[in-house]
């Protein structure tokens, strides 16, 4: 069934819709992120400085995103139809821009997100000193993923360029089939892009094996982490990409059965650009807004904590200074408190209270200048303070105890 105008520019039109959105998702986390890097450079969220340590590749996730979404955006039929950007260009060029496509997509952008996911959720597993807090991680790492992207990079440049070549050569009698190698399928009007079989086989065995280490990995921050909302966190990264991954290799793969100019073939097509949308999109989510937006709320709550200390210092001060001057002014209407060697050796009188009201030891004397304690004149009673000395009439343990406190020389 041939594919008629409307629904190839609906295919096209959704496509270009949602790559909006990831992109504009994307420039907000972005945002997002450089925020989050400014505040911890003041001295309220020095401490938050650890889960700062790979916002550059966060960014870096985001923009390899960014250029897989305007790949997809080159491929599309809708751009080749009459009237559109693409179909003033010359046959060639139109071939060049599916040759394109297919090596900066299948053979850069997409085995590059792949690989900073995983070096994302590799990132706490590693050591403080070495890992994300080294000042030369974001370097380290960005180089890494270039370098095992640089294999899958030339494997897919050999395909198209070697790979129509190949198709013409006769082997045990027969031919390579076109779709193995090709890019692009010719019409009337214009070159239509495809998906070569070879690269979906090359980009699904890089697939599975990031698969399988992300099992590995999952398995391994499940262990670390106590959490039950980051637990769900993983749970979902985990499942969406060893389910969304596979999906797309599998939905490429089964593109090679129809014809660029079939709906089959574009429903096969938009689906695994789907697949690989929400995949992206639940990453960006949980690897870059969700781990900036938990430390931004951690340093309000810190925030909030110092203040309640501040404010809670303030009132102690505030009251230890009311109840000074309440006891001075207590001091000088009271001829009993008011003696002079109270005054002398500069003693502050607290009031004790029991459950009934005020008890028979009304007041607790703190000799604040004297390292003595006998405080009151000779031959004058005791004064009501620390517990008063034992009777000569009462005998035992305890006696003896406050005896010790009271400085009694019997």
């Amino acid at each position: 069934m041939p594919l008629t105008r409307f629904v190839a520019e609906a295919f096209g039109v959704v496509t270009i819709c949602l790559v909006a959105l990831l992109v504009l998702l994307g420039l907000l986390c972005t945002i997002y992120s450089f925020y989050f890097r400014s505040r911890t450079r003041s001295q309220d969220f020095t401490r938050l400085s650890y889960f700062t340590g790979p916002w550059v590749i966060r960014i870096t996730f985001i923009l390899f995103t960014i250029v897989w979404g305007f790949g997809e955006i080159v491929r599309l039929s809708l751009l080749r139809q009459k009237g559109k950007v693409l179909n003033s260009v010359s046959y060639k060029w139109q071939e060049t821009f599916c040759e394109g496509y297919v090596v900066s997509n299948l053979g850069f952008a997409e085995p590059c997100l792949f690989l900073t996911l995983m070096f994302l959720l590799r990132a706490p597993l590693q050591k403080m000193e070495s890992g994300i807090l080294s000042r030369n991680w974001n370097g380290k790492t960005i180089g890494y993923i270039l370098l095992y992207c640089f294999p899958v990079f030339v494997l897919q440049l050999i395909i198209i360029l070697v790979g129509p070549k190949l198709s013409k050569v006769k082997s045990t009698g027969r031919r390579l089939p076109h779709y193995f190698t090709s890019a692009m399928k010719r019409t009337d009007d214009a070159a239509l892009c495809t998906y070569p079989l070879m690269s979906t086989i090359i980009l699904g065995i890089l697939a599975f094996l990031l698969t399988a280490y992300l099992f590995w990995l999952g398995r391994r921050i499940l262990k670390l982490v106590i959490n039950k909302g980051l637990q769900k966190r993983v749970y979902v990264l985990i499942f969406s990409v060893s389910g969304f991954l596979p999906l797309r290799i599998l939905l490429l793969g089964l593109s090679v059965l129809s014809k660029p100019e079939h709906i089959l073939f574009e429903a096969l097509v938009f689906l695994a650009f789907l697949s690989l949308f929400c995949c992206a999109g639940v990453c960006i989510f949980l690897l870059v807004y969700c781990p900036v937006a938990d430390s931004l709320a951690l340093g309000k709550l810190h925030d909030l904590e110092v203040r309640r200390r501040v404010s809670d210092d303030q009132n102690e001060t505030v009251s230890l200074i009311a109840n000074l001057s309440h006891l001075e002014e207590s001091g000088r209407m009271s001829p009993h408190r008011n003696s002079d060697s109270s005054t002398k050796r500069g003693s502050i009188s607290f009031r004790a209270y029991g459950k009934d009201g005020p008890s028979t030891a009304t007041f607790v004397e703190l000799s604040l200048f004297s390292p003595s304690r006998d405080v009151s004149p000779p031959g004058s009673p005791p004064l009501l303070g620390w517990p008063m000395c034992a009777s000569p009439q009462v005998q035992g343990p305890s006696s003896t105890r406050e005896n010790q406190f009271c400085g009694d020389d019997n």
